[in-house]
């Protein structure tokens, strides 16, 4: 576990310090923002410039790479030109003076997204993240097949769970009817849909909305380069808007979205396939959740984990409670939820 004192060290150091164009006795103060479940985050006002930024350390890989800062330093200077995520400042991936990876960005302003406000202003953002031009020069991460490579990242998470000699019978029972049903679409087709920049983890708390403003769209630890319906799914999905928020969107409210997002993209990328796309996507997604919080609770009952935040384990819990995996595996998997609108 990283100590205070070897943070607070580490950015009043020379290294630190020179490469944030400081002269060496500026005292800088870090202020937490709170944690994720594989990160530490951290707000302070650079002394010369007066700029509020973001100092964010990687504790951990979800993706499993070796140098997690520095991917999620190198996607945000590939997300700059749309303007509505963070700009990357600093990355130190070294681990020389510290035992995790550290990136620092601009500090943005905004509330967490409302479902019944700002669902509008959220087809806006992903529209212009989605559009932004890939190229050879895009340093993110390619999935061919990315509905099979979720559905393979399911099956790793939902081990950890599955082989736990703590893991409940009846969840062990319908985890697998998941996995199973799930594995029986058509997950390896590929669509002709256009490759863009997704960030999979689209839940309420990581955009930042400005009603007078801008707004914008931040944790970038997973993206991927996939298409667009792999990150509206996982937005519309009950697995996420569950996850921040009570909420859980009806067949009108996500149709009226996706109407708004295909308006927002314009003739700037060919939506022509999302909507043929999102059922699958919409599927797998809501195996993903499930399996992660399974993998999750595994994780959370192992004695020494270095991150723990209570109000995720008791979503964990209720996620993994038998009447919340029956309602996603009878109105989600087996059914096209979708076709329920009006």
């Amino acid at each position: 576990m990283l100590k205070e004192k070897q943070l607070r060290d580490y950015v009043n150091g020379y290294s630190f310090q020179n490469a944030m164009g400081l002269r060496g006795y500026e005292e800088i103060n870090l202020f937490p923002l709170g944690c994720g479940e594989y990160n530490l985050n951290y707000s302070f006002v650079h002394p010369i410039t007066g700029k509020r930024l973001v100092l964010r350390v990687s504790t951990a890989s979800q993706m499993h790479l070796e140098r997690q800062a520095e991917y999620e330093y190198f996607a945000l200077k590939d997300l700059e030109p749309s303007g509505r995520t963070p700009r990357a400042v600093f990355c130190d991936d070294s681990k020389k003076q510290l035992p995790y990876g550290v990136t620092v960005m601009e500090w943005l302003p905004g509330a967490p997204l409302n479902y019944q406000r700002d669902m509008r202003t959220a087809a806006e953002i992903l529209a212009d993240i989605h559009s932004l031009k890939v190229t050879e020069s895009t340093r993110i991460i390619r999935r061919e097949a990315p509905a099979q490579g979720i559905y393979d990242e399911c099956l790793a998470m939902a081990q950890h769970y599955l082989e736990w000699d703590r893991a409940d019978k009846r969840v062990c029972g319908l985890i697998d009817t998941l996995i199973t049903e799930t594995g029986g679409l058509p997950l390896k087709e590929t669509s002709g849909a256009p490759v863009c920049i997704v960030n999979t983890e689209l839940n309420s708390g990581n955009f930042l909305i400005n009603p007078d403003g801008k707004s914008y769209l931040i944790d970038w630890e997973k993206p991927l380069l996939s298409e667009p319906a792999q990150d509206l799914a996982h937005f519309l999905v009950p697995t996420t808007t569950f996850w921040k928020t009570d909420t859980i969107l009806t067949p009108e409210e996500i149709a009226t979205f996706a109407d708004n997002y295909i308006a927002a993209v314009g003739d700037r990328m060919d939506t022509s396939t999302v909507m043929e796309r999102l059922p699958l996507f919409f599927k797998v997604t809501c195996l993903r959740g499930i399996t992660w919080c399974a993998m999750a609770m595994r994780e959370y009952s192992e004695p020494g984990r270095a991150l723990r935040n209570e109000i995720t384990f008791k979503k964990i819990q209720a996620y993994l409670a038998p009447d919340f995996l029956s309602n996603i595996l009878d109105n989600y998997v087996r059914k096209d939820f979708l076709c329920g609108r009006a």
